[in-house]
């Protein structure tokens, strides 16, 4: 089985912002993870990572909320979309 695309996302906010996720399901979990997805999602304003989910092979589910990498518990996806959208709106100043 190949990876299956299962949401892809983005958008451009007003401010020249940049709002995206992608998920994918995978036939193998991306080490040391044990759940079938790859995921990656950012909100980058001017070239900055403001927010960010992601499971990177080595390091597993983690989060970038400014300058700081942080644990994330993956459950599903769409609680990771549910958790991306309130980062994006706190760090946005919408909470």
């Amino acid at each position: 089985m190949d990876a299956e695309l299962i949401t892809r996302f983005k958008d451009v906010t007003p401010n020249g912002g940049v709002i995206e996720l992608v998920v994918w399901r995978v036939p193998e979990p991306v080490p040391p993870t044990t759940h079938g997805f790859k995921y990656r999602a950012a909100y980058v304003v001017a070239g900055v990572r403001l927010i960010g989910f992601d499971n990177e092979r080595g390091k597993g589910d983690h989060r970038h909320v400014g300058g700081l990498e942080l644990p994330y518990s993956f459950t599903t996806v769409a609680a990771l979309v549910e958790d991306f959208i309130a980062a994006v709106s706190a760090a946005r100043g919408n909470t």
